[in-house]
């Protein structure tokens, strides 16, 4: 379960002019608990959808994500010098963790695609909602067919948002290897689709 801001301060919700990230790291990594809370009210959200759908397990993603701060808070002092922004630091340990987690159980674990709710588009038809429904369920089973690496690149792209730069410096991979991975596993899962009679958008 997630651990509660009352043991990292209290950690009020910032607005967005509210939030300086950088006068709230240099004040974390000298041991300020309310300002630890602060990012973790900042990012919570972000790191526990990653993480979830890696895992596909709600149980193990509030597991998981509670273990990513908790590593943040007793590293934090060490984060300056990494030369990463805190984002991507924090995704980073959220990566090892999921390895670790798939490492441990030696098998890969679908998403229960029942909690992955489909948002209809205003407008639209029942019918149009149910194929696009049934669209997205066959496009994450194609997916959770994928090595690790190449879920985990769709998630950080697709999920998250992120550029191919912020994405190397998670996995430790250059923006061309990155570019290049992302490019290869759209051909793989286009060919899928096809023979499904499914389309890819958005190459």
């Amino acid at each position: 379960m997630f651990y509660h801001l009352d043991s990292v301060g209290k950690g009020n919700r910032l607005t967005t002019q509210e939030y300086n990230e950088e006068s709230i790291l240099a004040r974390a990594s000298q041991g300020d608990r309310d300002a630890f809370g602060q990012l973790y009210e900042h990012y919570i959200e972000r790191i526990f959808n990653y993480v979830y759908y890696r895992t596909g397990n709600l149980h193990d993603a509030e597991d998981l994500t509670a273990r990513v701060f908790q590593r943040a808070m007793n590293h934090i002092k060490n984060y300056t010098n990494r030369g990463l922004p805190f984002s991507a630091w924090l995704y980073r340990i959220a990566h090892n963790l999921v390895a670790n987690w798939h490492r441990d159980r030696s098998r890969k674990q679908e998403i229960p695609l029942d909690d992955l709710p489909v948002v209809p588009t205003r407008g639209d038809h029942p019918e149009r909602n149910l194929v696009r429904s049934q669209e997205q369920e066959a496009l994450l089973r194609m997916i959770r067919r994928l090595p690790g690496e190449r879920q985990n690149l769709l998630i950080l792209k697709f999920v998250e948002n992120m550029s191919n730069a912020e994405i190397g410096q998670i996995m430790g991979r250059s923006e061309g290897a990155v570019k290049s991975l992302y490019h290869r596993t759209l051909l793989s899962l286009r060919d899928h689709l096809e023979d499904q009679n499914l389309n890819l958008e958005g190459d």
